[in-house]
């Protein structure tokens, strides 16, 4: 099996890159064949625009680019958002977290949009000591 088909750009940590970053992936998405309307295109979208938006939020101190990365292999899309900082976000993991606060829940959503379209996420280290979010759905459903 070939390896993926990876596509990448790097934007600085700020506000103005999380629809520049939705933009991008958007219009490569469009590029191989899935139509702006598709729940898949929909959620990839916004997993983007969540992961990216946490990495202007919690990481640009220490990060002043975030790598947005795009994988295509066989019947996935992979999405992934680099950052250097340390911290591994756990509402990823456990599904935790506080309702009475008005933040906090971007990875929640994360999460449920890739269990419900039978996909998969996690985090990964980074040899920097950085992160990866990375969340990856079926290409077609």
């Amino acid at each position: 099996m070939p390896g993926p088909e990876l596509w990448h750009f790097t934007a600085p940590t700020v506000e103005s890159s999380v629809p520049q970053a939705r933009r991008a992936v958007r219009d490569l998405l469009g590029s191989h064949g899935l139509a702006p309307g598709d729940p898949v295109v929909q959620d990839l979208l916004l997993i983007v625009s969540e992961l990216v938006t946490n990495a202007v939020r919690h990481a640009a101190l220490l990060t002043p680019e975030v790598r947005v990365e795009v994988a295509f292999q066989g019947a996935w899309v992979r999405v992934a958002v680099q950052d250097r900082h340390p911290y591994r976000p756990h509402a990823l993991m456990s599904g935790a977290t506080d309702f009475g606060r008005t933040g906090g829940r971007g990875l929640l959503l994360v999460k449920a949009l890739t269990d419900e379209g039978g996909g998969r996420c996690d985090v990964l280290r980074t040899e920097d000591g950085g992160k990866v979010v990375w969340a990856e759905l079926p290409r077609y459903r």
